[in-house]
């Protein structure tokens, strides 16, 4: 699957940067395997703030093909982490939904740091390249439709 003529955006946030680093470097590197030719990039300070940035992006002149949210929210010892988790999933399907734009969720809601590492591609894989897989993927399926 070529996505050569795709505009894709990855919105990653700055939050646990170690982590998020590493999202974006193997999203970046997927899209490239793919074709994708200079994919917007756009920092923001946490996973908090990624819905209203996608949502101008949607609302722009020119809307992508895919957009890709990447971060990394802690657990911790309250459950801050999961009413978040919850609320940017949410805001972030009622999007995907809406403008019927493929989200890919490249966001990452492990126990702790170490957990967080492996699946920025120490152990488990890279979820970064899975979430650029998911949007090329479904990119190409509803141009198909």
């Amino acid at each position: 699957m070529q996505a050569k003529d795709y505009a894709v955006t990855v919105v990653v946030s700055r939050w646990n940067e170690l982590v998020t680093k590493e999202l974006l470097a193997g999203c970046l590197d997927e899209l490239s395997r793919y074709g994708v030719e200079d994919p917007k990039v756009i920092r923001v300070p946490g996973t908090w703030e990624i819905p209203v940035v996608v949502k101008r992006v949607l609302t722009g002149a020119r809307s992508p093909q895919a957009i890709i949210a990447l971060g990394c929210i802690l657990q911790g010892k309250t459950s801050h982490a999961q009413l978040l988790a919850g609320d940017v999933a949410g805001a972030l399907m009622g999007l995907q939904v809406e403008f019927g734009i493929p989200i890919a969720w490249g966001i990452l809601t492990p126990d702790d740091q170490e957990q967080a590492l492996e699946r920025a591609g120490m152990k488990l894989g890279n979820k970064g390249r899975e979430a650029a897989q998911a949007a090329i993927e479904m990119a190409s399926l509803l141009e198909i439709l």
